[in-house]
């Protein structure tokens, strides 16, 4: 009997060591696919940035004939520069991304091959425990490795969609305005004013990405106080009433249970009002010895919960923040319906923070 329990034993962490082969030799191709994809990319910004030079050389040689050239001549220059510029930056972001995958794939690679070579060899005696558990630290770092970038290509669309799309133009704006002061000033001046109402958005939109990567609020003060300013900031920019209840002993907790906190709230938040078009959302957060627990309910349309929550889906980002709770020992619930409006709540222990 002790025999076959041993051959078992040993045909099963065979197999786990097979596995871990086969993914470890998944993740060299996929490296090289992304190789080969970089080289592409970076030939292609440098392919533009050519362009770029030649479209910003052609501009500057019509603006010194400016007051004698057709004025279509010179907007269609201006236009095709920003074409120009628009494409570089995408692609550039393009890169970037790559490239950020390419550092998360090698070190997934670094991590299997730790992997390979500390079972190689080796029979445990509980192989089937620690089989498992050797996958479950895997799945956790490849959740780490997809948290992390979800959260960076949102920043970088609102970034492309936003200042990144307004600072590009600044300068062509500033150049017509100065032209204009030579041959038209009251033109000139509707343009400049029209260029510091941009600046000044451009300047607001880039305050709140400042805020959203990082309030210095939560540093200081602690993310009850970072969440009624937020809350309060969201209705001042949406016209919405967001009550916000908080409810035990106010305190200051962990960091990373603060940002986790705030980050929760704000998905939550942006979804109602983003995606679930509500007009009332309530925001309560439970501060208990053991346990924070928050709620965000709304009216809005609803949706289907399981789609929602699916890993293909990153539109809504609730996959993406459930992982983040549960990597906090928490777990999250929607409830939730087309037409029925929305409760979301999440829970992370406590007590769990001393095991950091």
């Amino acid at each position: 009997m002790v025999e076959k329990t041993a051959v078992k034993e040993t045909a099963t962490f065979a197999g786990f060591l097979e596995e871990a082969y086969k993914d470890f030799e998944q993740t060299q191709r996929d490296l090289r696919e992304i190789d080969i994809l970089i080289k592409q990319s970076s030939a292609e910004v440098e392919r533009l940035a050519q362009r770029n030079a030649q479209a910003t050389k052609h501009l500057h040689d019509l603006n010194t004939n400016f007051e004698t050239l057709p004025r279509e001549d010179i907007r269609q220059a201006y236009e095709n520069l920003n074409n120009v510029q628009q494409r570089l930056f995408t692609m550039r972001g393009q890169l970037e991304k790559l490239q950020s995958d390419q550092r998360n794939l090698e070190r997934l690679a670094e991590f299997q091959r730790r992997l390979i070579e500390l079972t190689d060899g080796e029979l445990p005696a509980a192989p089937q425990a620690k089989k498992s558990r050797r996958v479950d630290d895997q799945s956790d770092v490849i959740r780490v490795i997809q948290t992390e970038e979800a959260a960076r290509q949102s920043l970088v669309r609102r970034m492309h969609d936003g200042p990144a799309s307004s600072l590009s133009n600044f300068i062509l704006q500033a150049e017509i305005c100065q032209r204009y002061f030579d041959v038209d000033a009251v033109r000139a001046r509707q343009e400049l004013n029209a260029l510091k109402s941009a600046a000044a958005t451009t300047f607001g939109q880039v305050k709140d990405f400042i805020f959203d990567l990082r309030p210095m609020m939560l540093d200081d003060l602690g993310v009850i106080p970072t969440l009624r300013r937020y809350v309060e900031s969201v209705q001042e920019k949406s016209g919405l009433n967001v009550p916000i209840t908080v409810t035990g002993v106010e305190r200051r907790l962990e960091s990373h249970i603060e940002v986790a906190v705030f980050r929760g709230v704000q998905q939550l938040l942006n979804n109602a009002m983003m995606h679930a078009q509500a007009t009332q959302i309530q925001v309560s957060l439970d501060l208990a010895p053991e346990l924070v627990t928050v709620v965000v309910e709304d009216n809005g349309r609803g949706f289907a919960v399981d789609e929602a929550l699916s890993r293909n889906n990153q539109r809504i980002g609730l996959s993406t923040l459930r992982g983040r709770i549960e990597m906090l020992g928490g777990e999250m619930k929607i409830f939730s319906g087309l037409g029925q409006g929305t409760r979301a709540e999440f829970a992370i222990p406590l007590m769990a923070q001393l095991e950091f």
